[in-house]
């Protein structure tokens, strides 16, 4: 999007790092100077059709306890965390079952809180300016009901209560924590919505800015909030939505 940062000797970790909005923050992070540390669900980074030689990519289920302390284990140092891992519908079945409901929560908000615990230490031991960072990938779920996906939305206004109550308590050892809401963004998720008058034009009426935004528009806001630039900002949820959430 033509807007630069310097992320130089830093080193990021990027869950759902191989697609969509998590690959533009990622790709953004490594054009900017950054290590960037990438996960995925499969075994390898060649079975992506994205290029991600870019990254040091890891394999992780973000359910898999064992997996996130692993993870986290290796990682004696981290500058910034962004939480973006996370799907609706899993498997397809609906998140009116109590059991898909549940699972819902742990893709979208236990996952993340539990590896923001496990990378506490590596975060706390940043030198970056304006201290470490983590940046939670929030929702217009997280305030509007969304009938289709009640678990999904339960876990991402999950995601901004935890992004308040993490930012509190962990100032004083240096790291903030803050959030990006995106809107209605085109990803190979969205590509059918987006191509799709009937379905997208009830978005698009809603949107002042009468469009769907685009990931790199999403990955400016995530650096800029783990940015030096950001030193003084915590706690806060930043709605990149062309205006939905106003209209």
């Amino acid at each position: 999007m033509g807007l630069s940062f310097d992320f130089t000797g830093r080193r990021v970790l990027v869950t759902g790092g191989t697609s969509g909005i998590g690959l533009a923050v990622a790709g953004h992070f490594a054009d900017s100077g950054a290590e960037v540390v990438a996960t995925g669900t499969k075994d390898e980074a060649g079975q992506y059709e994205a290029d991600l030689s870019a990254f040091d990519y890891r394999a992780l289920e973000i359910t898999d306890s064992p997996g996130i302390d692993s993870l986290a284990a290796s990682l004696d140092s981290l500058d910034v965390l962004v939480n973006n891992a996370g799907r609706s519908l899993p498997g397809g079945r609906s998140e009116y079952e109590p059991e898909v409901f549940e699972e819902a929560l742990a893709i979208n908000l236990t996952g993340a809180f539990r590896l923001s615990m496990a990378l506490h230490g590596a975060l706390s031991a940043s030198t970056a300016p304006g201290g470490a960072s983590v940046v939670n990938l929030a929702s217009m779920a997280s305030y509007f009901g969304i009938t289709i996906v009640p678990g999904y939305g339960a876990a991402k206004a999950g995601i901004v209560q935890m992004t308040k109550t993490l930012a509190a308590a962990w100032a004083a050892d240096g790291i903030r924590v803050n959030a990006v809401a995106p809107g209605h963004v085109v990803t190979n998720m969205t590509k059918v919505m987006a191509e799709s008058e009937e379905m997208s034009r009830p978005a698009l009426e809603r949107t002042p800015m009468g469009r769907w935004g685009e990931a790199g528009e999403i990955s400016s806001s995530v650096l800029f909030l783990a940015s030096s630039g950001a030193s003084f900002i915590t706690g806060q949820t930043l709605a990149v939505d062309g205006g939905y959430s106003i209209a």
